[in-house]
């Protein structure tokens, strides 16, 4: 059985579940403080509620893209691959927004956390607590479901790398919060920010990939829809549907479907065959994203305004 499948959703599970546990542990520590600890209820419900509704998403999802794999319909893998593939674009949406807006709010989260479950606390409303960490459950867990669907292809595998992340990610909150632990979280998230830049990049060129066969599949089906392929023949002899010429050919050196490429292939993206729009939004993903993501570790410090000084007279 072949788990580098697994491997992707056990990094993007791990770093979700480290964020979650980090805001369900201040949450924990704050109502520990104010004395209210008879409001934890609230806060184990909610962890439970968000991961079962993460569940039920992915399920619902997963089942109908399974229903619709097993269809007797002559376009029913096409329709699975513009599935996937639209997928794979909300994926890539949901995740990178995730890691340029929680990088830069990362600094405030603890203070932001804290607030909100002051305000519960002053209304003694469960409610509150309830609802913030329910959100903050299911904003993580929503983002790996939409994930795993888009590679639903490779089965189960993905869900027994996020499962494993997510055990991971809560032995990690309990390190840091019940055992006093001391994590360099900052760093950790630093490494697994580049690790998803990373596995997001690659999901650009899969999904990419998957476009351009289910467009190729319908223009082959009739000649009124060969014109849907733009790029066909304009380029090399070896040419795609609308991806342009290929850039490299790597599947005699380091084919995909055998080890290391396999790897390479579940964790980054890896293809043996790489065309110049797949190339082009790659590059163009990471000089974007990558430049935004880096640039926001190390936001510039305010200016100081120079104060006039005081000129002693005689």
């Amino acid at each position: 059985m072949d788990f580098s499948s697994a491997i992707p959703t056990f990094v993007i599970t791990l770093r979700e579940g480290v964020e979650a546990a980090l805001v369900v542990g201040i949450v924990l520590a704050c109502l520990n403080k104010a004395k209210q600890n008879h409001l934890r209820i609230w806060v184990y419900a909610a962890i439970f509620a968000g991961i079962a509704a993460s569940g039920i998403v992915g399920v619902v999802l997963s089942q109908a893209a399974q229903a619709l794999s097993n269809s007797q319909n002559p376009y029913a893998a096409t329709l699975e691959l513009f599935l996937e593939a639209i997928f794979g674009l909300v994926a890539i949406v949901m995740l990178s927004w995730m890691l340029i807006w929680m990088t830069k709010q990362a600094r405030f989260m603890k203070g932001q956390v804290e607030g909100a479950v002051g305000q519960a606390m002053a209304k003694n409303a469960g409610w509150g607590v309830f609802m913030l960490v329910f959100v903050a459950i299911l904003r993580e867990g929503f983002e790996t479901v939409l994930f795993i669907v888009a590679k639903f292809q490779q089965g189960l595998i993905p869900s027994l790398g996020s499962a494993a992340g997510l055990s991971v990610a809560a032995g990690i909150g309990t390190l840091l919060f019940k055992w006093g632990v001391k994590i360099n979280i900052r760093r950790f998230f630093q490494i697994m920010g580049v690790l998803l830049l990373l596995i997001v990049s690659g999901l650009v060129v899969s999904s990419l990939g998957h476009f351009d066969t289910a467009i190729a599949t319908i223009a082959q089906s009739d000649r009124q829809s060969a014109g849907m392929c733009m790029l066909y023949e304009k380029f090399t002899k070896v040419h795609s549907c609308n991806l342009g010429g290929l850039v490299w050919n790597a599947t005699k050196v380091l084919p995909e479907d055998k080890f290391p490429g396999l790897l390479l292939s579940a964790l980054f993206g890896y293809t043996d065959k790489l065309y110049l729009v797949q190339a082009i939004a790659y590059i163009g993903f990471i000089i974007s994203i990558g430049g935004i993501y880096f640039r926001s570790l190390n936001p510039p410090k305010p200016r100081q305004e120079n104060t006039p000084v005081p000129v002693k007279q005689n």
